[in-house]
């Protein structure tokens, strides 16, 4: 896997149609079936990028909120270990590889929202009363909810596949819970946060 090799260009392309217009790229994804004869990527590019992004993303939460390097390099692993890679195999059951590349598509835009908007915005959304509990709560109802709706998308495009609407089953209860964890004064940032940087 030498960095030459990777098509660069298009893994971004992918990357920003996946939070703009994500049937596109599962359009894209019927044409590798049919060109290429597999579901799955050829190209390492996505997830090596991705995990770049995450190990980034991660250092500028530890140097903003943690006090020393051990502790970083531990937050950072853990971070890149289960928040992506295992997570990734954990839910990657049905044609392995593609299954992955469908947790990896619908990871990134919940990636941009809890990880680099979240980062951002996080003095707001760390503050005590109604408004921070709300909009944390709003941002992590509408990360999971995408994520969710573009596993359906990826999983829509098998034609081997009955049913995928049940990949949008979560998507109901996430908003039957998000309500009562507003009510609640639930703060899923400042709970994230205190759990990693106490």
């Amino acid at each position: 896997m030498q960095w030459r090799q990777m098509d660069i260009e298009y893994t971004f392309w992918q990357m920003l149609h996946l939070c703009t217009s994500p049937k596109v790229v599962y359009q894209h994804t019927k044409y590798h079936k049919q060109t290429k004869n597999q579901w799955a990527r050829d190209d390492p590019a996505f997830v090596v990028i991705s995990i770049l992004l995450l190990i980034v993303a991660a250092s500028a939460y530890c140097s903003a909120y943690d006090t020393t390097v051990a502790h970083a390099v531990l937050t950072v692993l853990s971070v890149l270990m289960f928040h992506f890679l295992i997570t990734g195999v954990v839910l990657a059951t049905i044609c392995w590889l593609y299954a992955f590349d469908v947790h990896c598509n619908s990871f990134f835009p919940m990636f941009i929202l809890l990880y680099v908007i979240q980062y951002f915005v996080s003095p707001l959304l760390v503050a005590h009363g109604f408004i921070p509990v709300l909009l944390a709560n709003l941002l992590f109802m509408v990360a999971f909810c995408y994520y969710h709706y573009l596993n359906f998308l990826g999983y829509d495009v098998l034609p081997f596949l009955d049913k995928t609407t049940f990949f949008l089953y979560p998507i109901g209860v996430i908003i039957i819970l998000s309500p009562l964890m507003i009510l609640s004064g639930f703060n899923p940032t400042r709970y994230i946060l205190s759990f990693y940087f106490s």
